[in-house]
């Protein structure tokens, strides 16, 4: 047994080690990545500059954007280098900075989804209130706070994580430093570790996506209240692609976080892992521009405006 504080380094397993297989993953991992780069920074440089497009929705759509180039930008580069390496290895201070950064975004995600619902929420709900409870500032200060509870998450459980003793074998099954592949290896009992992740992760992520929930019971319900068919079904998918965004970065992350790492699978953790650290940020800015015409819209003025037609 040695202590943690005396690993220098661990090993990441990856996905395979199969020379035929490295290849396929790497090509089709870095397509993800360029896709996933490219449509935030549109959708990001789109969002920033277009004088239309200045109002709360489309400021957290462009600050989701570029959380969304970031998040994915701490796994993928290193995943991608790893696979023509005879020793895919990461040293202890990397390991504790990729899992720091990761549980950074996907907090600050976490809450800035629960900024966007309620954005929605007092424009369908208040509507006449709109203007005055949305302000730049109101919208700069719930940005700012999601950053911030992303920090303070992640500080905690990062602190949490290696403050444990780790074994001789310092092999990480998985394509990057996250805390359940980094459990397994501890010589000491987790339960604690387990437990903090449970708690602090169910009060955080559980509580943004309760009031996500609540916000958009209450969207529904004034919703149905519309005498106009057509005002419905323009409202409804306003808020659909919130939805989809929403369920497919919670779900996949809590079966991964909210699972006892001893009843989780290696193979569980890294395919759970991919939807809400790779799919979801390449699949957001597709997910809210898909039936947005006026974002669509301004998309290719954008392209057209640089001499390439969209």
């Amino acid at each position: 047994m040695t202590n943690y504080s005396s690993v220098r380094e661990f090993v990441l397993r990856g996905f395979s080690d199969v020379p035929d297989l490295q290849i396929i993953y790497f090509v089709m991992f870095l397509s993800v990545y360029l896709v996933a780069v490219l449509a935030n920074l549109v959708i990001f440089i789109v969002t920033s500059t277009n004088r239309h497009l200045q109002t709360p929705m489309y400021f957290f759509i462009g600050n989701l954007s570029f959380l969304d180039m970031l998040y994915i930008s701490i796994t993928i580069p290193k995943m991608l280098a790893d696979f023509f390496s005879a020793r895919k290895t990461i040293s202890f201070l990397g390991c504790v900075a990729q899992l720091y950064f990761f549980l950074t975004m996907a907090a600050t995600e976490s809450a800035l989804l629960a900024s966007m619902a309620y954005d929605r929420y007092v424009a369908i709900c208040i509507p006449l209130r709109y203007p005055t409870i949305m302000s730049r500032g109101t919208c700069i200060q719930l940005a700012a706070a999601s950053w911030m509870l992303g920090v303070v998450y992640s500080t905690l459980h990062t602190t949490n994580t290696f403050q444990l003793d780790f074994c001789s074998s310092h092999v990480i099954d998985h394509y990057f430093c996250d805390i359940p592949a980094l459990l397994k290896l501890s010589c000491t009992d987790t339960h604690s570790t387990e437990l903090m992740v449970f708690v602090v992760g169910s009060l955080h992520m559980l509580g943004c996506f309760l009031f996500i929930i609540a916000s958009y019971f209450h969207v529904v319900r004034s919703v149905m209240k519309m005498s106009s068919t057509k005002g419905r079904k323009k409202t409804f998918s306003t808020c659909a692609p919130h939805l989809v965004a929403v369920a497919l970065f919670y779900f996949t992350g809590s079966f991964v976080y909210f699972k006892p790492s001893s009843r989780q699978s290696p193979e569980q953790g890294k395919v759970g892992s991919i939807f809400y650290c790779i799919i979801a940020p390449m699949l957001n800015p597709f997910i809210y521009s898909l039936r947005n015409n006026e974002l669509k819209s301004a998309i290719r003025k954008a392209v057209r405006k640089r001499g390439i037609w969209w």
